[in-house]
């Protein structure tokens, strides 16, 4: 909690000793946001939230060697019958113990 002088802001050293003329309405808002985060009132401070950006994804994941990759081996593995569909004969997809 702040006291004194800086309940009002900064002040200029050319300005007169006593109380500012006018209160710094911007700093105020300020100091208050802030004490209604620390306070729980608020979540957080919208003035320490960086704005959005609406940028396109940089890659599709479907054109990256790990991608063609694993395709290839879930293609491998259903010719192999190593991989089934889900059946109601058959709810649960195979495991380790399946193959012995």
């Amino acid at each position: 909690m702040q006291t004194g002088s800086e309940e009002f802001g900064i002040r200029d050293r050319r300005e007169h000793g006593g109380a500012p003329d006018r209160h710094d309405d911007d700093g105020l808002a300020r100091r208050t946001e802030r004490e209604r985060v620390e306070a729980g009132v608020e979540d957080y401070d919208p003035d320490d939230v960086p704005p959005a950006t609406d940028t396109e994804p940089q890659s599709d994941p479907a054109d990256t060697e790990s991608y063609r990759e694993e395709t290839a081996e879930v293609r491998r593995e259903t010719e192999e019958g190593e991989l089934r569909p889900l059946t109601e004969q058959d709810p649960f997809p195979p495991t380790r113990y399946d193959r012995s």
